[in-house]
């Protein structure tokens, strides 16, 4: 049987939203060994949920034999990119930048080999923007843009209403002129990225075709989301990181674990490496046997993030969090409206009063699916209205609560 394209491959996983010249781009792939790009903004000291499907589709093709580029955007990121945003984001200083990179650069050594064959090369896009001569740049790329073209952009006519900034205009030559250097320095023929960012993927193909007359080509790929169209990775804390310190590897198991039912058979085709009929088999159930589906997604994306020991480590701590007494657990319900926790632990746990229960909350008695509950005013999430949870008091009290 013919090995299957990895463009295909994505396609089948529901990861592909556009391609340039999708048929040529498949010769040149299964052809031999290619060299793509994918850019990430420097924007915090860890990688996200957001960031962790692009780290995916960066290994699958590292896996079918071609070469990773990892972009980190320091110079882009003293602009700020306009794409999906109604506001300008604010400029960060070099120093911050550059703490941020190194940040980056572990947490991406899980997902993508830097040493080997068809090692990853990482680069920092700084090192060739902030030294440019700004009058050979409008010669060499700006002549190569029509400002009308540009203004039918997405990302752009969003920001029109608000007001476009001329710093932020200029972002999509920048990126271009990224795609450019990288081409002709290691013969990058594909840029990756999410789908907001298709207008400037466009025009850095199109520069390409312009100033060096080879093909040059561009695949978006589907930003990670909710049934209800809603970006992953958010909770009441807060994104969804990557860094341990941040979200802990229990915290991170626990997300997956309660996102809802609808979403589950995604998440396994964006960022598992199971197969597809694997998949198929643990969600094909609309009733209380998705759980042990969600489970296992929670176990796979851990084990991938934080390593094998930390996923066994969270899902022992999930089980004993569910277990306790676990078959004679009490059962409760609680109305729609009510997401207050320390409303909750009146209701459920008989707790004499609110006060009561946020003098518990403040002591760390209280958790909510396994998570230690340190605020007051802490609600619960809509996986959990949506789905039901697990209440626990002190160290042996625990109630399976679903909610009316």
């Amino acid at each position: 049987m013919a090995k299957q394209n990895i463009i295909d491959e994505l396609r089948e996983r529901g990861l592909v939203k556009q391609v340039v010249f999708e048929e040529d781009l498949k010769k040149l792939l299964d052809s031999g060994p290619q060299s793509f790009y994918i850019g990430f903004d420097p924007t915090a000291d860890s990688l996200h949920v957001g960031h962790f499907m692009q780290m995916i589709v960066a290994k699958r093709l590292q896996d079918a034999g071609h070469r990773p580029i990892i972009l980190i955007g320091g110079g882009t990121a003293m602009v700020g990119d306009p794409s999906g945003r109604t506001d300008m984001r604010s400029m960060m200083t070099k120093e911050t930048i550059a703490h941020n990179v190194e940040c980056f650069k572990k947490q991406m050594a899980r997902f993508i080999r830097f040493d080997g064959e068809n090692a990853a090369i990482l680069v920092n896009n700084a090192d060739w923007l902030l030294n440019l001569n700004y009058v050979d740049f409008l010669r060499e790329v700006g002549a190569s843009f029509s400002v009308n073209r540009m203004l039918t952009a997405e990302c752009y006519k969003q920001r029109m209403e608000k007001g476009l900034t001329f710093l932020e205009f200029n972002y999509m030559l920048m990126q271009s002129y990224d795609f450019l250097v990288l081409n002709r320095k290691y013969g990058c023929v594909l840029q990756c990225g999410g789908d907001d960012q298709w207008s400037n993927m466009l025009a850095g193909a199109d520069l390409i075709r312009r100033k060096e007359s080879k093909d040059a080509f561009a695949i978006t790929f589907a930003l990670l989301t909710t049934s209800e169209g809603i970006k992953m990775g958010k909770t009441a804390k807060g994104a969804v990181w990557l860094d341990p310190q941040k979200t802990s590897p229990y915290d991170f198991f626990q997300y997956w674990r309660n996102i809802a039912d609808a979403d589950v058979e995604k998440v396994f085709r964006f960022l598992t490496f199971l197969p597809l009929d694997e998949i198929a088999e643990l969600t094909k159930y609309n009733d209380e046997r998705m759980n042990r589906a969600k489970e296992r997604l929670a176990y796979e994306l851990t084990a991938l993030v934080h390593g094998k020991e930390e996923a066994e480590n969270a899902l022992n701590k999930a089980k004993a969090a569910f277990s306790g007494d676990a078959d004679n657990m009490p059962s409760a319900t609680i109305p729609a409206g009510m997401t207050q926790i320390a409303e909750v632990l009146v209701q459920v746990a008989k707790v004499p009063s609110k006060g009561e229960a946020k003098r518990l909350i403040q002591g760390g008695g209280i958790s909510v699916d396994g998570v230690k509950i340190s605020d007051i005013m802490a609600t619960l999430t809509p996986e959990q209205l949506a789905n039901g949870f697990v209440l626990q008091k002190g160290k042996k009290n625990f109630y399976k609560v679903t909610v009316q």
